[in-house]
């Protein structure tokens, strides 16, 4: 028999940082069971989304960058924000095109992800780009410092099986490629 798991009530709620790349609030939370949790932290974020870019030769298109709170240089899919009412896919097109300079060719969403639905509140859209090209240059904020690299598929599969991809909203939706793909091999 299935048990029905019942939403918590917010009795308060209060904003500890308003800030561009960070807000936090903390509820007070009653659970259905009576019990009162004072402190409940939850991180505010906009949407993000992800690209896994593949040209017509076949190359993944990835970005290298550093990543100042692992004090890491990583290689990553290209990434970011949904802005204001931009739709996920009009996001993803203009952060490929904006990071990498490449844009055009056939776009799905293959996946929806949470980062941490216990205390986080957005979602990352997943989406694959083949055949696209580079169409321009970079088009970078002034806080971005990114290379381009193109990558082969056993180049992206040993990053991932070496653990050296550590974003997991991006490792996520690469595994989850490479195991369609593969049944279409």
């Amino acid at each position: 028999m299935k048990k029905e798991i019942k939403k918590w009530t917010t009795l308060e709620s209060r904003y500890l940082i308003r800030r561009p790349w960070l807000t936090a609030r903390v509820d007070k939370v009653q659970l259905p069971n009576g019990v009162v949790n004072p402190e409940h932290y939850v991180l505010e974020y906009p949407n993000w989304v992800n690209v896994i870019a593949i040209t017509p030769e076949g190359k993944y298109v990835m970005v290298r960058q550093y990543r100042h709170a692992m004090d890491e240089v990583m290689i990553e899919l290209c990434a970011g924000t949904c802005e204001q009412n931009e739709p996920p896919l009009q996001a993803a097109q203009r952060e490929l095109r904006e990071e990498t300079g490449y844009a055009g060719g056939q776009w799905q969403e293959i996946m929806v992800i949470g980062q941490n639905p216990s205390i986080c509140n957005n979602i990352t859209h997943c989406f694959v780009a083949s055949g696209v090209e580079c169409v321009g240059s970079q088009q970078l904020d002034e806080s971005e410092d990114i290379e381009v690299l193109l990558m082969s598929r056993d180049e992206v599969l040993g990053l991932l099986n070496r653990n050296e991809m550590l974003q997991a909203l991006m490792a996520a939706p690469l595994w989850k490629h490479f195991a369609l793909t593969h049944r279409e091999q």
